[in-house]
């Protein structure tokens, strides 16, 4: 009777569509043996009518805690759940290699499922970060059986997010190593940890080499960590089975997608949609102000996902949804629907100028602003898409903008708002006398009252070769920002930052070119930002132009 009542209470808390909650039968730790001989523990949540469609979740999470709510609020709608612990997790055996046996053990689980006096021949898949990329993994060899997926923060590809700009995600990688291993420990233990502060990962961030950071935070290796670590160049042999990006256009069932705008995965997510829509799918793209561990996004993600699976697994009808819904930022912004994503804009061009002056306006010949990046004291990193929710997203940016290794420019207050949606770019002219080094930028909002707020930003690692020199010895880099939506209100300023790096979230470059997990000699270095005709540094926006919102002049 309990579980039944809070499975009631938790449909009408999330305001999903009423259904009378039927009898719910559990089967836990089913050992279902993969090919290879290893089991994997899998637990199901049986409806009342027993030729129900299935709902597979693949996780490394465990399966207690929210994935039993899910498994019942799937089971009181009519559908069977089926929740597995990924190999080397939650009682399964062998050993967790990330992205490595997800396919044959997804395929396996399928041909388990098929086996199943209770199988309808219909299935779906839900996923959350981790257990999306299981999803992925899976969804091209599942054909017609496969009905409807819910992807959430999460894409089919993660090499991308891991070397993002070509450096490496150092905060996300080792957090999440650090967060495997902590399941494996005895729960007081790990709650001293976490109370503590986690002094063990800190030290492991700002530990050198990086080769040794996981022992730090662990206290012992990660194969994985450090497998990642020398396995980066973007022609690895080592990614080719482990990202299914390729595959993502054979898949034919309705994909609905759940991200916010400080998720680590959002740009990898939105090429999943890219690929979607140019093999002539219509996903849904629900788009939130959520970090990777939002409590929002997670309220979203069922309530989202639940109807998702109602209505393309279980034939319920269902209100007539826009193909993507998303939140605008700032003051005056709200959730919009649109028709597709990017909406049309257009890109315009804030230069930076001498003074830290940023305009619409073409820069005039002044001399290069500079700076001095030493990677014994790397530059900070402030919020943001990070995977840890009470670290990552909007902040006031005034601690890393006082810093004398950060320039910025900013704009006049505008005279109307601006609102921004879509891909967000950046192109900055820079001389270096270190041939290694990064290149940060970050948009912030500087409100009334002089609060600078994030709200997209980028990094690239420059090597020799991997852009053209002028003969001034200028290169030209282009910086990927995050994709934003966002409403600059009348009366704040643009502010641009630019830095040589943004550390832990992605690992500071030591300015030798040694290899990512052996460096230990930084070399500190001065590079110069330019900013005159022959070299306009300028972050592109694109701008809606909607009535009042045309952007100033």
């Amino acid at each position: 009777m309990l579980p039944r009542l809070a499975t009631r209470l938790a449909g009408a808390a999330l305001r999903l569509p009423p259904v009378r909650p039927g009898r719910v039968r559990v089967t836990r730790d089913i050992p279902l043996r993969v090919r290879d001989g290893v089991v994997l523990r899998t637990d199901h949540y049986a409806p009342a009518r027993s030729d129900a469609p299935t709902v597979l979740i693949r996780t490394p999470y465990g399966r207690g805690g929210p994935l039993r709510l899910l498994g019942r609020l799937l089971a009181a709608r009519g559908q069977h759940a089926v929740i597995q612990s990924c190999r080397g997790t939650g009682g399964s055996g062998g050993t967790f290699a990330p992205l490595v046996h997800e396919r044959d053990d997804g395929a396996d689980t399928l041909d388990w499922l098929r086996r199943q006096p209770w199988w309808s021949g219909a299935f779906g898949t839900f996923g959350v970060s981790y257990q999306g990329f299981a999803q992925w993994a899976l969804a091209a060899d599942a054909a017609d059986e496969l009905r409807a997926m819910v992807a959430v923060v999460t894409a089919s590809a993660t090499r991308d997010s891991t070397y993002a700009g070509e450096s490496f995600a150092l905060d996300t990688v080792l957090t999440w190593a650090e967060l495997l291993h902590g399941q494996t420990e005895p729960w007081l233990a790990r709650q001293r940890e976490l109370k503590r502060g986690q002094p063990r990962l800190a030290a492991a961030l700002a530990h050198l080499p990086l080769a040794e950071a996981d022992r730090v935070a662990t206290g012992v290796p990660v194969p994985f960590f450090q497998e990642w670590l020398r396995h980066h160049t973007p022609d690895a042999e080592y990614w080719r089975t482990r990202i299914f990006a390729d595959r993502v256009a054979r898949v034919r069932a309705p994909v609905a997608m759940v991200t916010g705008w400080h998720d680590i995965f959002l740009p990898a997510q939105l090429d999943d949609h890219a690929n979607l829509r140019a093999a002539g799918a219509r996903p849904r793209l629900v788009i939130g102000p959520w970090t990777h561990g939002s409590p929002g996004l997670f309220v979203a993600a069922l309530r989202e996902g639940l109807g998702w699976l109602d209505e393309h697994l279980g034939g319920r009808p269902a209100p007539p949804r826009a193909p993507v819904r998303l939140h605008v930022g700032g003051p005056g912004g709200g959730w919009r629907d649109l028709p597709d994503w990017p909406p049309p804009a257009v890109e315009t061009a804030w230069h930076l100028h001498a003074g830290g002056e940023l305009a619409a306006r073409p820069p005039t010949s002044a001399p290069p602003d500079e700076i001095r990046y030493d990677p014994a004291d790397p530059t900070p990193s402030l919020g943001g898409p990070l995977l840890v929710a009470q670290r990552a997203g909007r902040v006031d940016n005034w601690p890393v903008e006082a810093r004398p290794d950060v320039l910025t420019y900013t704009s006049a207050p505008l005279r109307r708002p601006v609102e921004v949606i879509g891909p967000v770019r950046a192109e900055i002219h820079v001389r270096s006398e270190l041939a290694h080094l990064d290149v940060f930028v970050r948009l912030c909002d500087v409100d009334t009252r002089g609060r600078s707020w994030n709200v997209c930003d980028g990094l690239v690692r420059v090597a020799p070769g991997r852009f053209p020199v002028d003969a001034s010895g200028v290169l030209r880099v282009p910086v990927p920002l995050w994709p934003t939506a966002y409403r600059f209100a009348a009366g704040h300023r643009l502010r641009v930052q630019v830095a040589g790096g943004a550390h832990p979230r992605w690992a500071r470059n030591p300015g030798t070119g040694a290899p990512l997990g052996a460096a230990v000699t930084l070399r500190a270095g001065r590079r110069q930002i330019m900013h005159d005709p022959a070299h306009p540094s300028a972050l592109l926006l694109p701008i809606i132009h909607s009535g009042s919102q045309q952007p100033p002049r």
